[in-house]
């Protein structure tokens, strides 16, 4: 089968063009479509930190223009000649990835966010693996997406509330799966917000017995009404102590460099603490944490397969993200506020409000 594309799509988003410039108004085209493609009107884009630090080129690397949003909910308007699963009309989603090889062994094991064949292609600020062009993401009111990366949003499921889980849902979910959190089990969670929240949610909802662990009392209130059952204040030396070898797995949902070694002691024997947040640099720290045959390990987000089945639990559980829902206009001020913390806990954007 060829590539041969229908004619492109205009579109219309916020982009910004160099690290100390905001994003504004953002005329471009979309590809048209190739055999194997669905054309989808975005009604909803989540506001993730990693769009922030993209935007402001805080890891390197960016492509400007870069127009962020990989946390995506929408309705499909148009299928390429060899799509089959999805028709106009139907409620469908886009994470973190639009594309990866599919022929790798990560890839038929349902791992393309680690694909051998030069990593997955990230929905903005990758390069899209026919046509070597600039991916650019969600916040716009269409995109073109490979038919295997589309996800469908279950019904009855509100649609700008799904946003973030394409995200925050999936990033926190793949590892409670993966470490095979279930009834009975004990989970720390290090930070409560994006993740932090949503890793709380989707424990509890697992079977687990969840504690937040935090700095100061002023979560406790927030920790139990989305489920936990204890907080634990690091700050609390006998406390932290006490707590020794009591965890099943420590979800550390904090994006900025801090001491991961403070929490190791608190694991039991062959458990792990995990990564979510992307830290940077790790601060250094001493073997002798590791010899109780405690793990350190990180987690990125997962499959399409794996993030379906996380859609269909949020569905059949009744788990939603915390959100505030904004106008395309205020991106700015919410990356503002979302440097502050200044959110509770995830912001999704209204696309209607383009214009």
């Amino acid at each position: 089968m060829t590539d041969q594309q229908t004619n492109e799509y205009p579109a219309k988003g916020y982009a910004t063009h160099a690290p100390d410039q905001p994003l504004e108004p953002f005329a471009f085209n979309r590809r048209g479509l190739r055999h194997d493609d669905v054309l989808i009107e975005i009604s909803h884009c989540g506001i993730c930190h990693s769009d922030l630090h993209t935007a402001r080129n805080d890891w390197g690397g960016s492509k400007y223009p870069v127009l962020p949003g990989h946390e995506i909910v929408g309705h499909v308007k148009a299928v390429g000649e060899d799509v089959t699963d999805f028709a106009e009309g139907d409620r469908v989603a886009v994470g973190c990835m639009v594309d990866a090889c599919l022929e790798c062994d990560h890839c038929k094991q349902g791992l393309e966010q680690y694909c051998l064949n030069g990593g997955m292609t990230g929905t903005y600020n990758g390069t899209d693996r026919r046509d070597g062009s600039n991916t650019l993401g969600g916040y716009s009111d269409k995109i073109v997406v490979r038919k295997e990366f589309v996800l469908r949003i279950p019904d009855g499921m509100d649609m700008g509330a799904a946003a973030p889980l394409l995200c925050a849902g999936i990033t926190t979910y793949s590892p409670l799966k993966q470490w095979k959190v279930g009834p009975g089990s004990k989970v720390a969670v290090v930070g409560l917000g994006g993740l932090g929240h949503m890793g709380v949610k989707l424990a509890v909802a697992m079977g687990a017995k969840v504690t937040v662990l935090t700095r100061t009392e002023d979560k406790m209130a927030d920790a139990k009404a989305l489920g936990a059952t204890d907080i634990l204040l690091s700050t609390d030396r006998d406390a932290m102590k006490a707590a020794a070898n009591s965890f099943d797995l420590i979800l550390n949902t904090i994006p900025v460099p801090h001491p991961v070694a403070h929490y190791m002691p608190l694991l039991k024997v062959d458990c792990a603490q995990v990564l979510v947040g992307v830290i940077g640099t790790l601060p250094e720290m001493h073997s002798g944490h590791l010899l109780g045959r405690r793990i350190l390990t990180g987690s990125g987000i997962g499959g399409i397969a794996e993030t379906q089945e996380m859609l269909d639990f949020c569905a059949e559980k009744n788990i939603l993200p915390e959100i505030e829902m904004i106008a395309m206009q205020d991106v700015n001020k919410a990356y503002d506020r979302m440097e502050r913390s200044d959110v509770r806990y995830r912001f999704v954007i209204g696309m209607e409000t383009l214009g």
